[in-house]
């Protein structure tokens, strides 16, 4: 299994409802892609605020195997959402993305 985790640093502009409208899309991609396991998001709660830089949401999703996740990857749906949340986080340098095999 390949656990794929996506730190966000939101633009502050950008509202709660939004930010919620992009997790609820994601989770959605389940839906069409095979190998999707689950979908969780969560709010960054560490009180080591120097260390989190600004990165205080984190969602994962959790693939089959490694050719689930590239299927993902080059997914256009995925990647329409990913271009609202590059959007919504001011560019590439509001992401860290980390996967990992479980």
């Amino acid at each position: 299994m390949i656990r794929h985790f996506v730190h966000l640093r939101f633009d502050e502009a950008v509202p709660e409802m939004h930010r919620r409208e992009l997790f609820t899309a994601l989770a959605g991609l389940a839906d069409h892609i095979d190998g999707i396991l689950d979908m969780q998001d969560r709010t960054n709660v560490s009180p080591e605020r120097d260390l989190v830089r600004g990165f205080d949401h984190v969602f994962w999703l959790d693939f089959r195997d490694a050719s689930a996740r590239d299927t993902y990857l080059a997914d256009p749906h995925h990647l329409a959402i990913a271009a609202q949340l590059l959007d919504a986080v001011g560019g590439p340098e509001g992401i860290f993305v980390c996967d990992m095999e479980m």
